[in-house]
């Protein structure tokens, strides 16, 4: 058998929808228009936040974050895409794909972070509105998104380095238009067991103590709402925390489903391994974006009041 250790720089193949190569072109329409929906959402309120000092408030700064995030992870991916989609090519070099996954790895990490600190904020803003701005300072949201950064590099750079000590066989083609690590890790044909502990150990630590929080800090909201007397006021507490809710469904199920799929889904079509990829990397970012839009009344009155002066403008 032979093999080529990470040194030699063999390059990996990207992968698209196997037997579908013809409709590439095709498919590449509909990840294009879903990329521009992710992108155009994420940026719209990026600009709305900045622009309107009333919505200068933690709750506005943390979702900022989120759609920083989201605007990430779509900059990780979408080269890669591009070049298989519309080029037809599917070579990546070695570290080129090493970098790419470490980026992808970091947003993803950040972004369940960030889901746990709204988490927490809704928690203060429920449980304790007159101090809520005096907790959740500007320099306390600064210090919290420069600290989930450090965490999520700290975290995942371990990982480039323990893929280099590994030697790969022959097979060198990717699932996906882009690289993760159990997709890498999979091409190798030496011990990769550090390797397997190293991502299941991550994923335990950071999504999964992040969930166990996330849903604490939604225990201990219930608990506070239900002192509240007035029902009236009972429902608008926790209609602030729907469009969250929904943020963090629309992260955590696809990343439970893919994590499931690579680890134990063994004789699993290969098309699901594929289309669940997608799912964890294309939906949060594109569907976040429309819940806070449509859910968090700051935003949607602000976007909806700027499209009525841009055609009062026009007409």
């Amino acid at each position: 058998m032979v093999f080529f250790n990470s040194s030699t720089y063999r390059p990996f193949l990207l992968s698209g929808f196997p037997g579908l190569e013809d409709s590439h072109p095709v498919i590449s329409i509909l990840f294009c228009a879903l990329y521009l929906v992710a992108l155009m959402g994420n940026i719209i309120i990026l600009v709305v936040i900045r622009v309107e000092q009333s919505l200068h408030a933690p709750m506005y700064f943390f979702l900022s974050m989120l759609a920083a995030t989201d605007l990430g992870i779509c900059t990780a991916t979408l080269p890669t895409l591009l070049q298989l989609f519309w080029f037809n090519v599917c070579e990546i070099d070695f570290d080129a794909c090493l970098t790419q996954m470490f980026f992808i790895h970091v947003f993803s990490l950040m972004e369940s972070g960030i889901l746990l600190t709204m988490a927490f904020d809704r928690y203060v803003a429920i449980s304790n509105p007159l101090r809520y701005t005096t907790i959740l300072t500007e320099s306390t949201i600064t210090k919290i998104g420069v600290g989930l950064l450090l965490r999520a590099v700290a975290v995942i750079l371990p990982g480039p380095f323990l893929i280099k000590r590994l030697s790969f066989c022959k097979a060198n083609v990717l699932s996906h238009s882009y690289c993760l690590h159990p997709d890498i890790i999979k091409l190798s044909c030496s011990d990769h067991r550090i390797n397997s502990i190293y991502g299941l150990i991550i994923i335990l630590i950071t999504f999964g103590a992040d969930s166990v929080l996330i849903l604490f800090s939604y225990l201990k909201i219930l608990i506070t709402v239900q002192g509240i007397a007035s029902k009236e006021e009972q429902f608008k507490a926790l209609n602030t925390c729907v469009s969250h809710i929904c943020a963090v469904l629309l992260v955590y199920i696809p990343m439970l489903g893919v994590s499931i799929i690579h680890r134990f889904g063994k004789h699993v079509p290969p098309m699901v391994h594929i289309i669940m990829g997608y799912v964890y990397l294309l939906i949060p970012p594109v569907l976040n974006p429309v819940v806070y839009c449509v859910k968090t009344q700051g935003i949607r009155t602000r976007i909806l009041g700027n499209l009525l002066k841009l055609q009062q403008r026009v007409l």
